[in-house]
């Protein structure tokens, strides 16, 4: 429920958006090498060690607590879009 709610805010605010989500069930969702090339940014909405971050080497990556993403999407989706326009 908060990937959804998180993904139709990025989606509003006119990005495509990929969410990989990483737990005790192992990786959903995997990104591609294709869909890394192409990400203007890589965000990290996570509490604990991301497994396979070095796929993310040379892109933009913000690094976020997940109660940050959950708790203030806007404000997150404002610094986000700051930072791919810089």
């Amino acid at each position: 429920m908060r990937k959804r709610k998180l993904k139709l805010r990025l989606k509003k605010a006119g990005h495509n958006v990929k969410i990989e989500t990483q737990g005790t069930i192992g990786i959903e969702n995997q990104l591609t090498a294709d869909e890394i090339a192409m990400a203007d940014i890589v965000l990290l909405a996570a509490d604990v060690k991301v497994t396979g971050e070095e796929r993310f080497a040379g892109k933009k990556v913000v690094k976020v607590a997940t109660e940050t993403a959950v708790k203030s999407p806007n404000k997150l989706i404002e610094k986000l879009s700051e930072i791919v326009n810089s």
